[in-house]
């Protein structure tokens, strides 16, 4: 249960009002405006399942649920429910909405209820199938009434025969009107109109001049009083006939009304069924509107003793607030979700296990309230079964209860304050708290003597911690943020502050406490300077001014934290990597393993058949044998080579071995197993395996040139193959290096051209001979331009006529 007076301090109201505006229909406005927490885990499980349900649903791509609006027989049906039909106001414009609410249920019904469904969504199929619908129902609406709403002829075969009746009359006033204009020649006499009802009766409409003229009845005038409205003596016997059927007519639709509402009466629990099917798709999509608009999703209930995770969560109603202020400042509407989520910092609030209270400290205005309130809200919206704006690592337990104490509760006509008010809050709910509650504590004991109320806060939180409450409290005590250092299942947290620019940073950070920095917040504020200094000078005298101590403790806590953050990532690496090749060795043994059953079993079948001898059967038997064991040792040997013992990332550093020379990697290259690696200016693609790791304190380490210390990636080099290595390249630094680029496009001529400036380079070779060829001297030109620009090179001139002349340049190295 969530309290209406945490529901209040918490704004839920402002999110349903969100959610009810999503909505297509009335009856679904209404719902969502009506929506609380649930009691039962059971019921957020299912409320969760049947938004997942609605995606798949939705990707699906046959169903879509903008329905638009529809009529709301609620209240008709309540009526007819209670008073029964033949009390009730039956009226043909009810049922119409009833048959149009009963044909859209029934329509989405059948593109629900496919075979794919009941694996898919059968969350879904059990709503829009029980209670069944009322299809006899909706048949005899169909029938009864037409799509303008009115009662059809063929409702009843009496009805039909009275209608066909007056229908017939109507014929035949027509005729004898017409007959009897002509034949006395009083077409002058009449109005535009040859002929109207009044009151039910066929009448005429006569000048107001002529109404002396011919004996009949006049039963009406109109306003100008320029047309009075005549029957004539031949029309009344035929008026009183259609009297007499409108009066049957009348009666007879009576009964059609009076046979629908039997029928109601009798479906009133499928009639019931359609509203609420078509409620709850409605409302449904209006929470797939929502996550759309605060980039929310579901997140998961987990076990009480995971504790709690919301990661990367952002305030829902902070985010909707800045996209109606974007919206009102004309920002295009494809900018507006993109700019909010970037405005709007995002918080990881996270309580581990064993962890039952979270002290957050900070300055003034610095997001300490936001914190509790975007923990308190997300909360109440995951027990209601809504999305939230939080990242797909998230994980609530179910909480049966949860209080917050945010914000000014005095009262002066009640004569209570602030903190008498969250006394008596928090004496009424202390006997319901327990390990499935929550609760936030917005600088709870700030409202009276500073030292006792840190001292009953402090013993607050130590009750807590024995019923094994979730706290989420904002403090600027330090008795209590030191109780957060100090205290078991108590950790801290500290909003950051940007000591530069005096302005906060909205970020949570673990394990630290923050300085209030009221000074800072009053100065940004304007409070003249004169009073900070004062203040200043008393902060000083009393001793407290312990802003610095702390600031460099949340820094080396900071750093500590970022260096664990990136060792766990590292970790994670490898472990993955080293899970894909244990997979791709069983893989490869499997394989074998295959290989070998088939080759021995046709083994088998050649003596069977006496193909081969028994003798000549083992023995190949035993070469079989050999060529597995040989097979799975190389095997073994390629995943040992193949398997990385490291995972490079950028900014590493590490040791060409080949070229014996020191970079930085700047990409990383893991599908290729290769880095791109910075050595003083030059880059290239390197393999992982010709590279060793170098700590960053390599500088002061005694390894040689010849010998750098650190892990070889790919593999553990042994000291005989490194100095093969380095034998090699000795043999390739006394090499004369020369590319030909003759017969290539200048594009490609001057990628090949880098590459071997990049070797010679690192080989330490002075020269480098590019052999262009003669020609049209295009790519000689092109050439020369492109050496003008590499920082590798000193100078470059054409070869000597005993060198190749003007079809080859030298180049000199710096």
């Amino acid at each position: 249960m969530i309290h209406k007076r945490t529901l209040h301090a918490l704004e839920f109201d402002r999110i349903l009002q969100r959610l009810s505006a999503f909505c297509q229909s009335d009856t679904g406005r209404e719902r969502a405006l009506h929506l609380l927490p649930f009691n039962r885990e059971a019921d957020v499980l299912q409320a969760q399942r049947l938004y997942d349900e609605t995606l798949t649903l939705a990707a699906n791509g046959k169903v879509s649920l903008s329905f638009g609006n529809f009529p709301d027989v609620s209240g008709f049906l309540q009526a007819v429910s209670q008073r029964g039909a033949a009390r009730a106001n039956l009226d043909s414009d009810a049922f119409w909405a009833l048959r149009t609410v009963l044909g859209l249920a029934m329509q989405l019904r059948d593109a629900i209820c496919v075979p794919e469904g009941e694996k898919s969504w059968p969350g879904l199929m059990a709503l829009a199938t029980n209670p069944p619908l009322p299809q006899a129902l909706h048949n005899a609406l169909v029938r009864c009434l037409g799509d303008d709403g009115n009662i059809r002829d063929e409702a009843s075969p009496e009805l039909f025969q009275i209608r066909s009746e007056i229908r017939s009359i109507h014929q035949t006033v027509l005729r004898r009107v017409r007959s009897f204009a002509e034949k006395y020649n009083i077409l002058g006499y009449l109005q535009d109109e040859f002929m109207t009802l009044s009151s039910d009766r066929y009448v005429l409409p006569f000048k107001a001049t002529y109404k002396n003229k011919l004996q009949g009845i006049i039963h009406d005038w109109s306003q100008t009083g320029e047309t009075c409205y005549f029957e004539p003596m031949f029309l009344i016997e035929l008026n009183n006939r259609v009297q007499e059927l409108k009066r049957e007519e009348r009666e007879e639709e009576r009964k059609v009304l009076l046979f629908l509402g039997n029928m109601l009466e009798q479906s009133i629990d499928g009639a019931e069924a359609a509203i609420n099917l078509l409620t709850e798709l409605d409302l449904l999509q209006a929470k797939q509107r929502l996550a759309e608009a605060v980039e929310g999703s579901m997140v998961q209930l987990g076990d009480v003793s995971e504790g709690i995770s919301l990661a990367q969560a952002r305030h829902p109603l902070l985010l909707l607030a800045e996209q109606d202020a974007l919206a009102a400042r004309g920002i295009p509407k494809g900018r507006i979700h993109t700019e909010s989520m970037n405005r709007i910092r995002p918080l990881d609030i996270t309580f581990r296990p064993g962890d039952r209270v979270l002290v957050v400290s900070g300055g003034n205005a610095g997001g300490k309230t936001v914190c509790l309130k975007t923990l308190g809200l997300c909360a109440a919206m995951i027990l209601t079964g809504l999305p939230v704006p939080a990242g797909p690592a998230s994980h609530l337990p179910f909480l049966q209860r949860v209080d917050a104490f945010i914000g000014d509760e005095q009262s002066l006509e009640a004569n209570v304050s602030t903190f008498t008010a969250q006394i008596d809050h928090l004496a009424k709910a202390w006997k319901h708290l327990d390990g499935r509650s929550l609760v936030l504590l917005d600088e709870f004991g700030s409202g009276t003597d500073p030292a006792q109320g840190a001292a009953l806060a402090q013993g607050l939180l130590d009750e807590l911690l024995v019923k094994h409450t979730f706290v989420l409290t904002a403090t600027h005590f330090p008795a209590l943020k030191g109780y957060a250092l100090a205290t078991p299942g108590t950790r801290a947290a500290s909003m950051l502050f940007d000591n530069q620019t005096h302005k906060p940073r909205y970020i949570l950070a673990y394990d630290q406490v923050g300085s209030s920095q009221a000074l800072d917040v009053a100065k940004e504020h304007g409070l003249p300077e004169c009073i900070l200094a004062r203040a200043r000078h008393y902060l000083l005298q009393d001793g407290e001014d312990t802003g610095h101590l702390l600031e460099r403790l949340n820094a080396l806590a900071l750093e500590r934290e970022e260096e664990l953050k990136s060792l766990r990532a590292r970790q994670t690496q490898a472990e993955n990597a080293a899970k894909r090749y244990r997979e791709r060795l069983e893989q490869d043994r499997a394989k074998l393993y295959d290989e070998v059953r088939a080759k021995a079993q046709e083994l088998m079948q050649a003596w069977k058949e006496e193909r081969v001898t028994h003798k000549q059967a083992l023995k190949q038997m035993a070469t079989i044998r050999a060529d597995l064991a040989k097979d799975m040792d190389k095997t073994e040997e390629k995943a040992q080579v193949e398997a990385p013992v490291f995972d490079l990332a950028v900014g590493d550093s590490v040791t060409h071995t080949v070229f014996r020379k020191k970079g930085i990697v700047r990409d990383v290259d893991e599908k290729k197993k290769r880095v791109r690696i910075d050595m003083g200016g030059v880059t290239l693609w390197a393999e992982m395996s010709v590279l060793a790791w170098t700590p960053k304190n390599a500088g002061q380490a005694k390894a040689t040139p010849a010998q750098p210390q650190g892990k070889v990636f790919g593999q553990i080099r042994e000291n005989a193959k490194f100095e093969a290595s380095s034998q090699s390249a000795k043999h390739a630094r006394e090499a004369a290096f020369s590319v030909d680029l003759r017969g290539l496009r200048s594009e490609d001529a001057l990628q090949m051209l880098q590459a071997n400036l990049d070797k010679a380079y690192l080989a330490e070779q002075k020269e480098l001979e590019v052999i262009h060829g003669r020609g049209t001297g295009a790519l000689r030109k092109a050439v020369h331009a492109y050496l003008a620009t590499c920082s590798q090179v000193s100078s470059y001139v054409l070869a000597p006529a005993d060198r190749g002349s003007d079809g080859m340049t030298i180049v000199t190295l710096r």
